[in-house]
């Protein structure tokens, strides 16, 4: 496991999330997209409790963590400071502790999910739907053919889709994915497109994204 962050330079993270938000406006000018309806959301799975300090000083609203008991720990020693996203592996068990804390859950994708979104969720709850796009075996997410009879089985308001596509060294290995993820969402009419981290946003925001998750090109 990787070591947690917990000395982080408020000053570095601001500066890095200036430079985050110019590519994401340069990329989105590209295409003829508002660069306002790209919103980055910092990936702090590896971010300490402490940590999460430098980030509330270096202006970071919209947080993603990958772990349940890690958001509920966070949103306990920051109350107020961020908006929250869950951005891991959705555990069934996990979802009545989630609901209280985040706007939004970016990884439903699977029938045990929504059956606890069902029990715990109110009319407020808003999730994405996680899509495998490539096809990777043994890969989370939902695969494309089946999404139109999962979507009408979730049992709360879904308004987007999320995907992470097979590794690359390459962001425009990433492009057709994006591009194919983007038209299933066209599609169903949603508005939420989460996808693109730190290697491969800004063809994400190219090719359509509203949240892009990003880690490593903010705290380095």
């Amino acid at each position: 496991m990787a070591e947690l962050i917990a000395d982080l330079d408020p000053a570095r993270v601001r500066a890095n999330l200036e430079a985050a938000r110019a590519d994401v406006a340069t990329a989105a000018q590209r295409v003829g997209r508002d660069p306002a309806d790209v919103e980055i959301c910092a990936a702090t799975k590896y971010v300490s409790v402490e940590g999460m300090a430098a980030l509330a000083e270096a202006g970071v609203a919209v947080v993603g963590e990958n772990r349940a008991q890690d958001l509920e720990a966070k949103a306990a020693a920051y109350p107020g400071a961020f908006r929250w996203h869950f951005i891991g592996a959705l555990q069934s068990r996990k979802v009545k502790v989630l609901l209280p804390h985040v706007e939004l859950i970016h990884s439903v994708a699977s029938d045990s999910a929504l059956a606890q979104l069902e029990r715990h969720g109110t009319p407020e709850t808003e999730v994405l739907v996680e899509v495998d796009v490539a096809g990777e075996e043994g890969k989370a997410g939902i695969a494309p053919g089946e999404l139109g009879a999962f979507l009408e089985r979730v049992p709360v308001r879904v308004v987007g889709l999320m995907t992470m596509p097979p590794f690359t060294e390459g962001a425009e290995d990433s492009r057709r994915w994006f591009a194919a993820l983007a038209e299933l969402s066209g599609e169903r009419g949603l508005r939420e497109l989460s996808m693109g981290t730190s290697q491969d946003y800004a063809v994400a925001a190219q090719e359509g994204a509203t949240i892009v998750r990003l880690g490593t090109s903010l705290y380095t």
